[in-house]
């Protein structure tokens, strides 16, 4: 129990502090959040790490430290100390990744937040504690593990196709499959004993990120239940493609004005050479 405490408190601690700090200086938020240009584009990759301690206000902050401090037991004292470790951090980076996937071509994009590391740490317990079972702050009644993971994939994919909303569902989506499958291979054993929850969970959740890969013109398309659905017609492809180029070149040509033009990479200098031909 008190090695479960303490880890979870040395987290806690690490974003109080961290995030403290963020909102009293804008300029060490911006240094460490995560914003696509500066991972894309200036290789600063840190920040797939150091923007899970950051927060965008209080209440952000102490809603997550209050989930991380309800949940984190419990897959701590199932897996241990390091693997809860590995899972927190894991899950922090796969969110993110994802994240950076999803917003590859708005370089502008910019989020904060523990909520990926939480998510892989809540369905880390969901697909290894069979019969695990839920309750939401505020309301007296609990829901199986399952039910919630099932809601929680589903209103994820909801806010990455619908972009209605400032929350990172990218980050939650990517967060919340990376602890599971991460807890799945760190204790195989589980999979017999609570497969259907876990496929349940996991394959909605697989298949919507095999989808937008394979088809990631779907996420440009006007969604049906925010905005009027309309046929995207070749102008408009046209038009969303010359932006997504004008942004490669504008982050192109920033990296050279910051670290010269030895600093790019082959496939950089490979886009800059087609714009100055195409020009």
């Amino acid at each position: 129990m008190g090695s479960s405490i303490s880890i979870s408190t040395i987290l806690i601690l690490i974003n109080v502090l961290v995030s403290y700090r963020g909102l009293k200086d804008h300029s060490f938020y911006e240094k460490y959040c995560f914003r696509v240009s500066q991972v894309q584009v200036q290789k600063d990759y840190k920040r797939l790490v150091t923007s899970a301690f950051l927060h965008v206000n209080w209440t952000h902050l102490i809603f997550n430290m209050l989930a991380l401090f309800f949940f984190s037991d419990s897959i701590e004292q199932t897996l241990g100390p390091l693997s809860f470790i590995i899972i927190y951090f894991a899950s922090i980076i796969g969110g993110n990744l994802l994240s950076l996937f999803i917003h590859r071509f708005d370089t502008s994009y910019s989020s904060a937040g523990a909520s990926g590391a939480i998510c892989g740490v809540i369905f880390a317990a969901i697909a290894t504690l069979p019969g695990m079972k839920i309750g939401l702050f505020l309301l007296p009644f609990s829901m199986p593990g399952w039910l919630f993971g099932l809601i929680y994939v589903g209103i994820s994919i909801y806010g990455v196709r619908s972009r209605n909303d400032n929350i990172g569902h990218d980050a939650h989506l990517g967060g919340g499959l990376a602890g599971m499958l991460l807890a799945l291979l760190m204790n195989p054993s589980v999979i017999l004993q609570n497969y259907l929850t876990i496929l349940i969970v996991a394959l909605p959740a697989v298949a919507f990120i095999l989808f937008i890969i394979y088809k990631p013109e779907a996420l440009l398309i006007d969604n049906m239940f925010f905005k009027t659905k309309r046929n995207y017609t070749v102008e408009d492809r046209y038009n969303v493609t010359k932006k997504q180029r004008q942004q490669q070149l504008d982050d192109i040509l920033e990296k050279i004005h910051q670290k010269g033009m030895k600093s790019l990479t082959q496939k950089e200098k490979m886009l800059l050479k087609e714009y100055s031909e195409k020009t």
